[in-house]
């Protein structure tokens, strides 16, 4: 499983570097290709760890909360763009909601014994 949530990380870090390149490639287009690869390998690592048993709702979650976290930082960081303060409290609250969506996710085989 721990291999599964690797996938997932690099799935994350992938998106948010294609994702950075993007406005990057804005003042140099070069930057074209990270987008490109960046997003290539961003899917083929969710689909990787979607394939080993995260649950779709769960990997996608995370993946997205995650990536616009991350990338609203590093705009800010990189690209001098505004992050403000109502800007934090929505990061936080999609945050706060894939936490709320991945802990109250049931597990299945828990629920054949519930059934039974």
């Amino acid at each position: 499983m721990l291999k599964s949530w690797l996938l997932l990380l690099g799935a994350i870090v992938a998106e948010v570097l294609g994702t950075m390149c993007l406005r990057a490639a804005v003042d140099q287009p070069i930057f074209a290709i990270g987008v490109v690869i960046g997003y290539v390998i961003a899917f083929t690592l969710l689909g990787l760890a979607l394939g080993r048993g995260i649950p779709i709702g769960i990997a996608y979650g995370i993946w997205a909360a995650a990536g616009v976290a991350l990338v609203a930082v590093l705009g800010a960081i990189l690209f001098g763009e505004t992050l403000s303060f109502i800007a934090i409290i929505g990061i936080v609250t999609i945050m706060a909601g894939v936490f709320i969506v991945q802990t109250g996710q049931r597990d299945p085989s828990a629920a054949e014994v519930l059934d039974s």
